[in-house]
């Protein structure tokens, strides 16, 4: 597979080819229902989850293909799926692989203008959506968009009520999957170059941008990453990640590779998760830091239960993991952590299960097969290998993007002379190849002619038994240039100030990486990834009359 790259249809034909029977996805529904027999709950400890075959998931999305194919999608097109994490989004899935559609993946909690500016942005000519989700009724919000979109041709309800009056453009996702039942369109071209989809970054730095993936840069990636964590046929993978991210779609393409089983929770929920692994007997566990320190401090977490279940090993990506929570995880899985991001596939370095044991816990482990790590002088700009400066990382291999869409100065200032990929965050890598990763080159504070590496603080500042979460900004100030500000998200119950912080970092850092402000909050504006809005998180602290006062 890997010196012949397929299609993300030739794997779904192969899969099902050679293990029909065996389970693809399991999880709840948005409508109870849509996508097989059963009554669907949401994937938790409440309702009655739903399995999918490999067989069953490539017929119903052959068939939903077969039905837009009748509607006019062709090859090239680009189909949105804006949807929990349900099992019809594997079917979508299947759907835009049998059409040779592009997949858009959208965030189901995007407001009105966010929602038309990625679509409009994407060109989408269909999308698959949740008439409900999380019990709102969605329908008037997308009905507004088709009136203000006139490229998005169809929008394809999943869970809408037989009886439910709908425009002319609006068709039931169960009505077309029958519709176009033991059909399927004429099979797509077999490009592993083409695209398979446009993944629209997180917007923590500005405006979401539409990032072009090939299908050999997200299958060779989500196979390689599997491979690394040794995931087989018989695992079943808990996604805890949302599949329009790039993590969680990378997740799911990862388990289509090996033929495991996905497990999906619609949305996530720690106590209902810890019930749904030990019910479904989860073997991996795919999730951002947040989700594995909302799963340890959950009431009904026993970390004997999770092992006895079958849990082996946990991947940590998508953030910064700090060194505390990954001790707290090994004493329950084997825990691995992950670099990478949207551009690049998503995954370009991993800690593997024979790596030493200090690597996996300061590192995000060494490249992916086939994948190139450099770094990029902070000074003279040029590209160097394993040194102890801290270098912009920049990444050449299978995985790497074709291009922004729409957006070629942007895409032409992203690659090096010699291709390249800048990433836009720091790290240093080691002489055996190890990377670690130590901030965002845009988020570096210059304080007093010293730069200051927002995670290096947050690091520090997560040792704190108070601390629950940490993000470290910048604050102008007149002489100084900027002073560091610590957000923090203390511990549920704690009693702390600002004054125990900055001496508890005083402990641990040099004087200048200090914070100089220290501001709580109950929690942060985060994006649907699980990523702090740090843009927003600045905007707010600058409105804060009090920051103003103490930074100048």
């Amino acid at each position: 597979m890997a010196d012949h790259p397929p299609t993300l249809d030739q794997l779904f034909t192969r899969r099902a080819a050679d293990h029909g029977e065996r389970p693809l996805v399991v999880g709840g529904s948005v409508g109870g229902g849509a996508a097989g027999g059963g009554a669907g709950g949401a994937g938790g400890a409440g309702g009655a989850a739903r399995a999918l075959s490999y067989a069953q998931v490539d017929a119903q999305g052959a068939a939903l293909a077969a039905a837009l194919a009748d509607l006019g999608l062709a090859p090239g097109d680009r189909l949105a799926v804006c949807l929990p994490n349900v099992p019809e989004w594997l079917v979508a899935l299947r759907a835009a692989a049998a059409l040779g559609a592009v997949v858009v993946p959208v965030n189901p909690r995007l407001n009105a203008h966010e929602l038309k500016y990625q679509l409009r942005h994407a060109g989408a000519a269909a999308m698959v959506a949740a008439e409900r989700d999380d019990g709102v009724d969605s329908l008037a919000l997308y009905e507004g968009v088709l009136a203000d979109l006139p490229a998005l041709r169809y929008l394809v309800t999943v869970g809408g009520a037989p009886d439910r009056w709908y425009d002319e453009r609006i068709y039931r996702f169960e009505d077309l999957a029958s519709k176009g039942a033991g059909r399927r369109p004429p099979a797509p071209p077999a490009d592993p170059a083409a695209d398979l989809a446009l993944l629209y970054t997180s917007g923590t730095m500005g405006k979401p941008k539409g990032v072009r993936l090939s299908h050999a840069a997200v299958i060779e990636t989500a196979r390689l990453t599997a491979d690394a964590l040794r995931v087989g046929g018989e695992d079943r993978v808990f996604a805890a990640v949302p599949l329009f991210a790039s993590f969680g779609f990378g997740t799911a393409v990862g388990a289509v590779a090996e033929g495991a089983a996905l497990v999906l929770q619609e949305h996530f929920d720690a106590a209902d998760a810890l019930a749904l692994m030990a019910r479904e007997h989860v073997t991996v566990v795919h999730g951002v830091p947040t989700t594995f320190h909302l799963l340890t401090r959950a009431p009904a977490f026993d970390a004997e239960r999770v092992k006895s279940a079958g849990l082996r090993a946990a991947l940590v990506a998508g953030a910064p993991a700090d060194e505390e929570l990954l001790r707290r995880m090994r004493g329950w899985c084997d825990v691995h952590v992950a670099y990478g991001l949207t551009e690049t596939g998503p995954a370009v370095t991993v800690t593997r299960p024979d790596d030493p044991a200090d690597k996996r816990l300061t590192t995000a482990g060494r490249p992916l097969p086939g994948v190139e790590v450099m770094a990029v002088d902070l000074v003279s700009g040029q590209l160097h290998g394993p040194t102890e400066a801290v270098g912009e990382i920049a990444v050449r291999g299978v995985g790497v993007t074709l291009g922004y869409s729409r957006m070629p100065d942007e895409t032409r200032r992203a690659f090096t002379p010699e291709g390249f990929f800048l990433t836009g965050d720091l790290g240093i890598l080691d002489e055996d190849g190890f990377l670690r990763v130590v901030g965002r080159r845009k988020e570096t504070i210059l304080r007093g002619g010293y730069q200051v590496y927002p995670r290096e603080v947050e690091d520090a500042l997560r040792g704190h038994p108070a601390v629950e979460d940490v993000c470290v900004i910048g604050v102008p100030h007149d002489v100084l240039g900027e002073v560091i500000c610590a957000c923090v998200v203390p511990v549920e119950g704690a009693v702390v100030t600002g004054r125990d912080l900055k001496d508890f970092a005083r402990d641990a850092m040099a004087e200048y990486k200090t914070p100089d402000l220290v501001r709580f909050f109950d929690r942060f504006p985060m994006t649907g990834s699980g990523k702090v809005r740090r843009r927003e998180l600045e905007r707010v602290v600058a409105l804060d009359p009090t920051v103003t006062a103490a930074a100048g």
